[in-house]
C-alpha cells in the first residue's frame, strides 16, 4: 500500500517546531511562500513557548 505524502503546511509546521526546539532564530525559515512560511513560524512559536514553559531543555 502506498503512503501518502504529508501536506506541505503540516511538514513546514513540524520543521519549524524542530527548529524552535533547537534554538534557531526565526529568520532561519527556509520558505519563501507566505502560507508555508506562516506555518513554519507557527511551529517555531509553539516550540519557543513550550521551551519557556519548561517542557523541553
Amino acid at each position: 500500500m502506498k503512503r501518502q505524502k504529508r501536506d506541505r503546511s503540516e511538514r513546514a509546521h513540524s520543521q519549524g517546531y524542530k527548529a524552535g526546539l533547537s534554538g534557531k532564530h526565526k529568520d532561519a525559515c527556509p520558505y519563501q511562500n507566505l502560507e508555508t512560511r506562516m506555518n513554519w513560524l507557527g511551529g517555531w512559536r509553539e516550540a519557543n513557548q513550550d521551551r519557556s514553559l519548561g517542557l523541553f531543555k
